[in-house]
């Protein structure tokens, strides 16, 4: 069973596919540094994955990862990195500058936080 990966603020992106990329401050080790995540990996988009009661998960669908990298949240901050970013992140109507200070509001860190950016494709169900 592939593990779940929540989408909570990005739900309606994931649903039309748009979104490609996402930013996690963990999913890169655990605690006895191994690595938890690689390209190829599989994994489930849930609407929402913790806090939810027995039968209550929703399931977006299947995940490919197709890359999967550590880098500073604050290289978003480069005009032209953060435009084409924001866009696969699936909020094209923000700045770099705005994904960041949201991202920041949102996961309680700063800028100069190292996040995992993870890379993925959709796997269609047959």
């Amino acid at each position: 069973m592939p593990r779940n990966i929540s989408f909570a603020l990005t739900t309606e992106p994931f649903k039309n596919r748009t979104k490609t990329v996402s930013r996690r401050l963990g999913w890169w080790e655990d605690k006895k540094r191994r690595r938890i995540i690689r390209a190829g990996d599989l994994l489930m988009g849930c609407e929402k994955c913790q806090g939810i009661e027995k039968g209550g998960l929703v399931r977006l669908g299947l995940i490919q990862v197709v890359d999967v990298r550590r880098e500073p949240l604050n290289l978003m901050l480069y005009p032209d990195y953060g435009s084409d970013e924001v866009v696969k992140e699936g909020f094209p109507n923000l700045t770099g500058g705005e994904f960041v200070d949201m991202f920041c509001s949102h996961m309680n860190c700063n800028q100069h936080e190292d996040v995992t950016r993870i890379a993925f494709r959709y796997v269609d169900e047959e």
